[in-house]
Formats: structure tokens, C-alpha cells, sequence
């Protein structure tokens, strides 16, 4: 038996990488990060119940086997171990054959179980410094999975991606200095509906590919077929594909010993150049990426050279999520461009390959006959093209900006004949807004919280079990008691009363309620393009600061919750951008339902505290001002900033006195980019 056929081996009953449906262009990215690990990775993005994790899980069996030196934690190559390998140096010896690891992060991982950490209890116990390998070190020439990748916290996944680029983990901390090889194929996965990564970090992926459920009759009830079949009897199943494994893993090996021997010519190099350069990427990694991406793709077809159907391949996957210019664009790739710059570019007449003529049927071999799938989708998604949608605003003599609705209304959206939807102005960069005090809430950027992974303030006496060890302060307990205790080794005698713990501060995340009037009053003067602008500008600092956002609106005779509280700031801005205007002014009912919204959120997330944003003129129109005072008066205790959005010479401040009832500071709405300390200055009424 070859090491290609003992890596599928039925070992378990993982779901068979050839038995999945479909998904041709996450099997291909995938692939090619196997023949090739320095493509950088693969980010699947893609709606829930797609079968993303299958796939990434079944991966794993199709790699080749790897031999490692006995014994050690980092997974050393016996034919050249890592000088600098903190279980070295290994004397040369015969090592041992294992299958390739697939290394799973969770979510609510740590930086010391990522990275590795001193071993405390060795420390403690016997007065060794020893480093205790994490993660990274597990996932050593296999594959590290990370799943919701965008709700891992920012400073893991930077870690993570440094060391997935160097190759190298390094870890200096509470006295150690340890530095060891990391070179894995890392793969993410993650729902946009959930948040997005920022751009940043999105680079710092190879490929990216967006995965949506086929809507193909025939192929879901073949996924339903195959999977009923799967759990009924896993091992036969697995048993049945086996052959299919057996061939796949065999290509993969060969196709990893043949990426040596790939040229890129001159010609598809400057077909790279000339697509990056028009696509407007930032940076050059994309050129890099997309060159390594287009020599593992000539190398999986079988061929010696890249052509310009290997770059084409390369570059749909390489390039789409390194177009986004906002926070709110889709990725997104526009393939007929594509197209049409490799047609353009000039070939080498020094070159003997025509980069545009490549092999029958080569870069189209998939791992069940082609890579196939649909063209990725155009940044299109809500807020992708930056436009405005057209729509529908009141009806009044003073507003020309949006056209009527449909005549009858649109049952979807609520809207009516007489309503009225605004562009948005551009935009607004807001300044800082926070809620006062300390919080405990889940990471993010925007208030202070006493947070695990904040910098060090100091120790305390843990309540339970400690969080995070404070070594020093925990010896400087321990060591009064030394001699009574009777120590006369290397070692502390400790006792669980000796034990403190980290106090760290850093900053929360906060929910980020957007109350919004969108009543017929708001579209005069041009007033809800500029309130959208703002609250727009709003929503880019709440993605920048990994908040959770929601939009009530209020209008007519009622509020509704047009987005229930989310981490998808991109749904927030679709949903204002398509908010139409119109009718009375019920704001009594809009702060009730703000009230339920937050008395709701505050059970199911009680550390996540809320900053409430209303944005009115103070009118009530339907209903009393005194009634939308008492309902004010639920919110008094909440952290508030009221944009008053009244215009003209003559102003009610009807807006500054609702401000009042509730303890909140009223903001004008042109002074919306210069809010420094707004809510900030709160924390001496705190």
C-alpha cells in the first residue's frame, strides 16, 4: 500500500471528500493549498448549512502522510529537523509515519492555548522553565481549522495570520522565548450574516470562496440522498468511496512533487501584474498569491507550465475579496473583466507557451472532473456597489428626492403608496461614542471593560477557578510561607489561597441601538439623506469597533424592529439605505419598543452593554409629547445620545428636552463628525 492510499485509509467515519455535491470551487481553492500550502490558505465564506465544515474536515484524509521524529512535540522532519526546535536537536534517526493532523481553533480559544505558554505546573512544582506547546505547534505540516473565523477575536486571528505568512510561531511571555516552526494550510470558514473580517485581515487569506446551496432540484435531493446513506452507516459509506479517496490522494501527492518543476513565463507573469493592477488590489500579496495559485493549478492539471487558464483560475479565487474598498462591499469578482485583460494582454515573443493555449482539458480536472461552479457574484451584496437604491420618500411639496412606491404598496417592506425611500448622503466618519463606567462585556473596541485579554492592571483573589494566572503575585503569596510548609526542594509549596489572579482592562464591544424616526417630517429639507449619511457613518465606526448593531424605526402609528440586534453591520447599512419615510410621528411607541428591545437582549447577553442612538426631531405627532416623556423615563438609565435632527431658524428644542428626561446628551446632527467625549464625558454622572 503507497503512503497516498494509507492517508484515506477508513480510519473513521469522516464524510468522503469525493461524495460532497457541488461546491467544485471550494474542492479546487482547497486543493490547491494541498499541492501547495504557501498559497496561503483558503476562507470559505457562504450561508449557513452549506456544508463548509464537511468539506474542510474531509480534507484531512486526502493529504499525505507525514513523517515526524519520535517524540517530538513540533513535529520535526527526520530528513531536516528544525535546528531551532525547542525539543532539539535531534540526533539522527529512523522517525515514525503518521497521518496528517487536522488541528480544529475554537472560537473561545486563548492566546496561550493558540501559541503555547509556560507550563505552569512545571515552574511551580519543580522550578523549570518549560514551554508547553499549543496549537500552532499541533498543526505543524497539517491543517488548522478555524471555524466562525470572523467571531475570533481580533488579536488571535492577527497571530494566527502572522504565523500562518512566516511560517514560524513566536511566543514571548512571562519569561519565555521560544521560537518554532508553523507551517500548516489554514482554512476558515464563516457566515456573513455573523460579521464580516475587516479588509486587513481578509488579505491576509490566499483565496477566498463564496459557497451558496445549489437550487437545483436534482442536486440538493442527491446531498439529501447521500447524507441519509452516510449516517445510516458511516463506515460502510466511507468504505464505498473509498477507491474514489484513494485515486484523489494519489493525484494530490503527485501533483505536490510536481509543483517544482512549474514555470511561470514572463507572459503569464505580466498577465498577473496586468489583472492585479487593473482590479485596483492594494499591496502585492495578491500578485504573489495569485502566482503561486496559478503554479499549484498547472501542477494539479498535470502540466510543467502556467498558462493564462491557470492564471484565470488563480486570479478568480485569489482576487475577490481584495477589491473591497468600504467596509460595506461585497466580495466580489467581475469575470467577463477578467476575461478580457487576459485577452489583452501582450503575449512574449521570446516565450515558447501561448500563455492563452493551454492543455485539453487540464486546468478544467477537477477533483470529480472539474473545478465547474458558477462565477463568483459581483460585489452586489447590501452596500456592495456603494449606490443607493432607488425608492419612494413622503410626498411633500418641499422633497423632491426619491419617486413614489409601487401603486397598492409592497406587502414585503411594509411600504404604501404614499411612502418614499432617500439616498443616502456619503457616509459620515463619526467620532468615538462610549458607554461609561467598567464593563465585562465580549472583546471589541469601543468602551473600557475588564476583559482576559486586556493589558495587566494588577492581581486580585480569583472568585472560582482562576482565568488567568498571575504568576509573580501568586509566588509573592506563596513565598512567606516556605519554611512553616516545610520546602526543601526546588519547588513552591502552594495551597489554593495562594493562587491570584490577572486583572487585565481593555475595551468591550458594545450593542449599538439605532432608534431612527422615519416619519413623513424627516424627508422635508432634504433632512433623511443626511440622517442616513450619519447613521451610516455610525454603522462604519460600530463595524470598525466589533459591535452588535439594531434598527428601530418608527413611523405611522407604530415602531417595528427592522433588524433585530446582530454582528452584521453590512445588514444595518442595507436596511437603512432601503428605509422608506412617511406618515405621523409615533415616537412614544418607538422608545417602548426600544425599551423591549433592550430588556430582551439584556437576558439573553447581560455582560453586553447597550449605547442607544435616537435620532429625531422631538415631534410627536401621533400620540403626546408627555406620553413619549414617560416612555422616555424607561430609558433613563440606559447610556443615550439624542441626534436632533430639527432644522431651520425657529427650533422647538423639543429634541435637547427629551434629552433631559432621559439623562442623555442631545447632539445636533451637523455636529455628528465632531463628537469628541460625547458619551465619554458621562462617566462623572455615572
Amino acid at each position: 500500500m503507497t503512503r497516498a492510499e494509507e492517508a484515506v485509509k477508513v480510519r473513521d467515519p469522516r464524510y468522503p471528500f469525493t461524495a460532497i455535491v457541488g461546491s467544485e470551487d471550494l474542492k479546487l481553492a482547497l486543493i490547491l493549498n494541498a499541492v501547495s500550502p504557501g498559497v496561503g490558505g483558503v476562507l470559505v465564506r457562504g450561508e449557513k448549512g452549506t456544508a463548509k465544515s464537511t468539506i474542510v474536515r474531509a480534507l484531512a484524509a486526502l493529504l499525505p502522510p507525514v513523517e515526524v521524529v519520535r517524540g517530538c512535540r513540533f513535529s520535526c522532519d527526520p530528513a531536516a529537523p528544525d535546528p531551532g526546535c525547542p525539543d532539539g536537536p535531534h540526533e539522527a534517526a529512523p522517525g515514525t509515519v503518521r497521518p496528517a493532523r487536522l488541528v480544529e481553533l475554537p472560537v473561545g480559544a486563548s492566546e496561550d492555548r493558540l501559541a503555547g505558554s509556560l507550563d505552569l505546573e512545571r515552574a511551580l512544582t519543580e522550578g523549570v522553565k518549560a514551554f508547553e506547546p499549543g496549537l500552532l505547534a499541533d498543526a505543524h505540516r497539517g491543517v488548522l481549522y478555524v471555524d466562525e473565523v470572523n467571531l475570533l477575536h481580533d488579536h488571535l486571528v492577527d497571530l494566527l495570520l502572522d504565523a500562518a505568512a512566516l511560517g514560524t510561531c513566536y511566543v514571548e511571555r512571562e519569561g519565555v522565548s521560544v521560537r518554532h516552526a508553523a507551517r500548516f494550510l489554514l482554512v476558515g470558514t464563516m457566515n456573513p450574516e455573523e460579521g464580516e473580517l475587516r479588509p486587513q485581515l481578509l488579505d491576509r487569506f490566499g483565496l477566498t470562496v463564496e459557497v451558496r446551496a445549489s437550487r437545483e432540484v436534482s442536486q440538493r435531493a442527491e446531498v439529501v440522498r447521500r447524507r441519509l446513506a452516510f449516517e445510516a452507516d458511516p463506515v460502510a459509506f466511507a468504505a464505498s468511496w473509498q477507491a474514489r479517496e484513494r485515486e484523489l490522494a494519489t493525484r494530490v501527492a503527485e501533483a505536490r512533487a510536481r509543483v517544482a518543476e512549474v514555470t511561470l513565463p514572463d507572459s503569464a507573469l505580466r498577465s498577473i501584474a496586468t489583472v492585479c493592477a487593473a482590479f485596483e488590489v492594494d499591496g502585492l500579496r495578491a500578485d504573489l498569491v495569485t502566482a503561486r495559485a496559478a503554479i499549484a493549478h498547472a501542477a494539479w492539471r498535470g502540466g510543467t507550465t502556467v498558462t493564462a487558464e491557470d492564471v484565470r483560475e488563480a486570479a478568480r479565487l485569489a482576487l475577490p475579496h481584495r477589491r473591497r474598498r468600504d467596509p460595506f462591499d461585497a466580495p466580489g469578482l467581475d469575470e467577463a473583466r477578467l476575461d478580457e485583460l487576459l485577452d489583452q494582454t501582450p503575449e512574449d515573443p521570446e516565450e515558447p507557451d501561448d500563455p492563452g493555449d493551454g492543455p485539453e482539458g487540464g486546468p478544467g480536472d477537477g477533483p470529480e472532473g472539474g473545478p465547474g461552479g458558477g462565477p463568483d457574484s459581483p460585489g452586489s451584496g447590501p452596500g456592495g456597489s456603494g449606490e443607493d437604491v432607488p425608492g419612494t420618500e413622503p410626498a411633500e411639496p418641499a422633497n423632491r428626492e426619491g419617486v413614489p412606491a409601487p401603486a397598492g404598496g409592497d406587502a414585503a417592506t411594509g411600504r404604501t403608496g404614499d411612502d418614499r425611500v432617500a439616498e443616502a448622503d456619503p457616509a459620515r466618519r463619526a467620532r468615538l461614542f462610549t458607554v461609561p463606567g467598567l464593563g465585562a462585556g465580549a472583546p471589541g473596541r469601543r468602551s473600557r471593560a475588564a476583559t482576559p485579554l486586556g493589558r495587566v492592571t494588577g492581581a486580585r483573589v480569583p472568585g472560582g477557578r482562576p482565568a488567568s494566572l498571575h504568576l509573580r503575585a501568586t509566588v509573592e503569596a506563596a513565598a512567606p510561607y516556605q519554611v512553616g510548609r516545610g520546602r526543601n526542594g526546588p519547588g513552591l509549596l502552594l495551597r489554593r489561597e495562594d493562587l491570584r489572579e490577572a486583572a487585565r482592562e481593555g475595551r468591550e464591544g458594545n450593542l449599538v441601538l439605532f432608534v431612527v424616526d422615519a416619519s413623513g417630517s424627516m424627508a422635508a429639507r432634504r433632512r433623511m439623506r443626511a440622517v442616513k449619511g450619519a447613521v451610516l457613518g455610525l454603522l462604519l465606526d460600530a463595524y470598525q469597533r466589533r459591535d452588535k448593531v439594531g434598527l428601530v424605526t418608527f413611523r405611522g402609528t407604530r415602531a417595528d424592529l427592522v433588524l433585530p440586534p446582530t454582528s452584521s453591520v453590512e445588514a444595518g447599512a442595507a436596511r437603512l439605505r432601503e428605509l422608506p419615510t412617511g406618515g405621523r410621528t409615533p415616537l412614544a411607541a418607538g422608545l417602548l419598543r426600544a425599551a423591549e428591545v433592550l430588556r430582551v437582549e439584556r437576558l439573553r447577553d447581560p455582560s453586553r452593554r447597550p449605547l442607544l442612538v435616537l435620532v429625531t426631531d422631538g415631534r410627536a405627532t401621533s400620540g403626546t409629547v408627555e406620553e413619549a416623556h414617560r416612555a422616555a423615563a424607561l430609558l433613563a438609565g440606559v447610556a443615550t445620545v439624542v441626534v436632533d435632527c430639527e432644522t431651520g431658524h425657529i427650533r422647538l428644542g423639543l429634541a435637547a428636552s427629551l434629552a433631559r428626561r432621559m439623562g442623555a446628551r442631545a447632539v445636533r446632527l451637523d455636529d455628528l463628525t465632531d463628537l469628541a467625549g460625547v458619551v465619554r464625558d458621562r462617566r462623572a454622572a455615572a
